[in-house]
């Protein structure tokens, strides 16, 4: 059976929701950033760049959310266009990595400077969180001409856009404010999260007891980074 490393954060539930999208049976397995289970051997041998997800398909390893979500939706021949030379797949990829490169990146980078860095912040603040506008204004505006990002067709695309789209307020500060701002975002994100794969995905949090406080110990394992200016 298939092995589904995981937490609660953005990247493992889009994962999650293509899984059970597809319903194929997979052994999900918890691993606890915050008491830095990402940096025990065993978890290391799978993804030697400690992050979740990762997925285990017999003799196959992939980490990294995007590749993991391209990999399965072609091994299933679902959910992403098959002719590797159609305009299709073109745009699959050129938006799956834009939500990679993009969207991933200056999302999480807006949030850790919102709210954990410590003051002074405004240059790093302001820095994500206007990138991470310029990036959701981009979809936004293509989602004002598109259904779905590739149309008429729900493709991994969507999920991957799912999975940090849950979080925008949180992202960006504010639901008064985001939602106004980001109405197609909204549309999409709320259709998305009506299907039963999301609701199921969504209940896979609830099946760990994950820690939540960010004490001192999650702090050095979430930002081990911090650790360097303790001896500066």
């Amino acid at each position: 059976m298939l092995k589904f490393f995981y937490n609660a954060a953005p990247n493992p539930m889009k994962i999650a929701l293509l899984l059970e999208e597809i319903g194929l049976p997979y052994e999900p397995i918890p691993v606890d950033t915050r008491k830095g289970e990402q940096f025990e051997a065993g978890f290391l041998a799978v993804n030697p760049n400690a992050k979740v997800p990762v997925i285990v398909d017999g003799a196959t390893t992939v980490f990294d959310s995007n590749a993991i979500l391209l990999y399965l939706a072609d091994r299933e021949k679902a959910f992403v266009p098959q002719d590797l030379t159609s305009a299709e797949r073109g745009q699959m990829l050129s938006w799956l990595m834009f939500i990679a490169t993009g969207i991933g990146p200056f999302s999480g980078q807006s949030v850790h400077f919102r709210h954990v860095a410590p003051e002074p912040k405004e240059y790093a603040l302001n820095r994500y969180d206007y990138e991470a506008h310029r990036h959701w204004k981009i979809i936004e505006s293509h989602l004002s001409q598109h259904h779905y990002f590739l149309g008429d067709s729900y493709s991994i695309v969507d999920m991957a856009f799912w999975g940090w789209a849950r979080l925008l307020p949180y992202v960006l500060g504010g639901a008064d404010t985001v939602w106004v701002q980001y109405p197609q975002v909204k549309r999409l994100l709320d259709e998305i999260s009506a299907r039963p794969a999301a609701q199921k995905a969504e209940a896979l949090k609830t099946r760990h007891q994950f820690k939540t406080e960010l004490d001192a110990e999650a702090r050095k394992f979430m930002f081990p980074a911090n650790e360097r200016l303790k001896s500066a």
